[in-house]
């Protein structure tokens, strides 16, 4: 798999662009803040309709223009695909896939697969445990698609049960106060009733979120056994042998089942949805004095370790890069193993983060991909075996090779 052409407009910094690609390594070389990033940004978001720069779509529309359009050649096992994206902020996005309008724009996904890693991976290690869920669920979409409709649906489910916990809250809270009538309830209605009636509403919600979260975390547990070895394996090429890379997930179940899956162990799906409804028992007087959804596959995360320590707050400077690259890598493999095609591997101006050792072994682990995108400010920033075709980009203009 790889990308023949690229072609934007209004994207980002870009009036409008044409690159032309070919299989091997090709290198994007600019001065920071020339556009370089831009272009295997917008290869990232034909393969994952999101930027692994920013979180909404907005700050990818050229300013002053209403839209931005990107349109990529994709070429698999020698057929070509046209993937064209109309990114509108505040409105639906709209995609074709050969000239032809999709019903829904995350039909086109699947059609171009990447693995990206840029200086933001570092979050993967040191950031917040939302950083590593989104890691694990991206790559589940890579995986297979239709796990970006799960993942919508469990959203959906997040924010409608979050609402009733918090109307459940207030009239709890109302009916609890001595009798009065709480501010919740609307007049004339008694605050007994209405808050039973919320109670009831919310075990609908339970069973929803039990249904979708448990089949969102059987999927995560399964990658995560299949990813854990190409993890390991990664890390210690790309370290030459210095530690020995962990990934243990850590569940918002009640004790006795998140200590099962922190050991390894991947139920059912109708034994997490069981587990999922018994926990949201346990918590739910909890989540309703709080007003929050505390429990699910949005409360769990992925414990990073380097033989007995946590990556987080021990790893060095050096080893949390190497850690992330392990990732990114094993994230690589696991896709071309499961798919029998190499995704495209963007390496979004990386190579001067690493010394001269990572960088040598990282470009010997690459050496056989179907396509690697590069970008650095300088050439001398890219190992000589590495430098392929070069482009030169330079206040959005691009030349070459």
């Amino acid at each position: 798999m790889y990308v023949r052409h690229l072609s934007i407009g209004d994207f980002r910094s870009y009036p409008a662009a044409e690159l032309a690609l070919e299989p091997g390594v090709s290198t994007l070389v600019g001065l920071n803040g020339q556009g370089k990033t831009n272009l295997v940004e917008a290869i990232g978001y034909v393969a994952s309709l999101s930027s692994h720069r920013v979180a909404t779509d907005q700050p990818l529309v050229r300013f002053g223009a209403d839209r931005a359009i990107v349109r990529a050649a994709v070429v698999r096992d020698e057929r070509e695909s046209l993937v064209e994206l109309e990114i509108t902020p505040g409105r639906a996005n709209r995609a074709k896939l050969n000239r032809s309008p999709l019903p829904r724009t995350r039909d086109v996904l699947g059609t171009l697969r990447t693995v990206l890693f840029a200086p933001e991976d570092l979050a993967l290690i040191k950031g917040d445990p939302g950083e590593r869920r989104r890691f694990l669920d991206d790559l589940l979409v890579q995986r297979q698609p239709r796990w970006s409709g799960v993942r919508s649906d469990y959203d959906k489910i997040l924010k409608q049960r979050g609402a009733l916990l918090k109307s459940a809250a207030a009239l709890l809270g109302g009916r609890r106060g001595r009798g009065r009538r709480s501010s919740a309830a609307p007049e004339g209605v008694d605050p007994r009733a209405a808050a039973e009636d919320a109670v009831r509403t919310l075990d609908i919600w339970d069973d929803h979120l039990a249904t979708v979260g448990s089949q969102l975390l059987y999927a995560r547990l399964r990658l995560l056994r299949d990813l854990v070895p190409h993890l390991q394996q990664a890390y210690r090429e790309v370290s030459a042998n210095q530690s020995e890379a962990t990934a243990v997930y850590r569940s918002s179940l009640h004790d006795e089942a998140a200590e099962a899956i922190a050991g390894g162990e991947v139920p059912e799906p109708d034994e997490l949805r069981q587990m999922l409804l018994d926990t949201l028992g346990e918590r739910r007087d909890q989540e309703i004095e709080r007003g929050v959804n505390l429990v699910g596959p949005h409360r769990d995360d992925l414990v990073l370790g380097l033989g007995p320590m946590p990556a987080k707050g021990y790893a060095s400077h050096g080893e949390s890069w190497s850690f992330a690259l392990g990732l990114r890598l094993a994230a690589y493999h696991l896709l071309r193993h499961d798919l029998g095609d190499d995704p495209v591997l963007v390496l979004d101006d990386v190579f001067a983060e690493l010394d001269s050792g990572r960088r040598e072994r990282l470009a010997a682990m690459i050496a056989d991909c179907e396509q690697v995108l590069i970008t650095a400010a300088v050439p001398e920033d890219v190992p000589e075996s590495m430098a392929g075709r070069r482009y030169s980009v330079t206040l959005g203009e691009v030349s070459g090779p």
